[in-house]
């Protein structure tokens, strides 16, 4: 199993961890609750094959402390970050639990006007504040777009996943913790500057993002396809995008 931990073990001598949550492209996620304060947590793991490949640890742990430092309600709160005594490097966040929109748009299709537009708002208002600080999230699309629901039984939208998050540099370059060689992000959502060069990405490259998410909420297909990667990144990068229904 990739997943460091079992269900049952009490991780740091007060998480019981109750079930596991999925696997990303980073990482493991585990559900874990605190003994004492009967609070729910989720656990995440870094994968070992990207703990053992140069830069892996030194990315999750900016994960961490990038995530840290966003209070926007509608970014996913870290609490704390570490390493386990088997060697696991964890990060402990708010568990949320809702549907991400992939599977909404999967199961129910496009959204009304009004729905799309104000969870389009609220994935802004994480990202306006990250990119304030500095922060390029690089791989938003559906499936890193949380619905949860509030306690008054309101919406709302979480952003998920700083994992190929990086820090710009002052001059507006981003600091390359990954080799430009590695594909970043999901290609139907990559912009046009990110698929010429993965290693130069500054926010603009997350606006262009949300623009084809909303596309999408809007008309259940993204604005630019192609049968093949290297025919879709042709038509990102030379086609104008496909209207949306009238």
């Amino acid at each position: 199993s990739q997943i460091p931990v079992r269900i049952g073990e009490v991780v740091l001598g007060k998480y019981v961890v109750e079930r596991v949550i999925g696997n990303g492209s980073m990482g493991s996620l585990v559900a874990v609750r605190h003994q004492q304060l009967g609070e729910l947590y989720a656990m995440k793991f870094l994968l070992p094959h990207l703990m053992l490949a140069e830069g892996g640890v030194e990315r999750f742990m900016q994960e961490a402390s990038t995530a840290v430092r966003l209070r926007s309600e509608h970014a996913v709160k870290v609490h704390d970050v570490g390493q386990l005594p088997n060697g696991a490097v964890y990060m402990l966040m708010e568990y949320v639990s809702g549907t991400d929109l992939q599977t909404w748009l999967t199961k129910r299709g496009p959204l009304p006007p009004r729905d799309a537009a104000l969870y389009l708002m609220q994935a802004c208002d994480a990202i306006g504040e990250a990119h304030a600080l500095g922060i390029v999230h690089r791989d938003l699309k559906p499936a890193n777009l949380l619905l949860a629901t509030r306690a008054n039984g309101t919406s709302c939208l979480k952003v998920l996943d700083f994992g190929i998050s990086k820090n710009q540099r002052p001059d507006g370059y981003a600091s390359s913790m990954t080799r430009t060689s590695a594909v970043m992000g999901s290609p139907h959502y990559m912009s046009p500057e990110q698929i010429r060069s993965a290693k130069y990405v500054g926010s603009s490259a997350d606006i262009w993002s949300l623009g084809v998410v909303l596309h999408e909420l809007l008309s259940g297909t993204t604005p630019f396809t192609g049968a093949t990667l290297g025919e879709l990144c042709e038509a990102i990068l030379t086609q104008p995008p496909l209207p949306l229904p009238q």
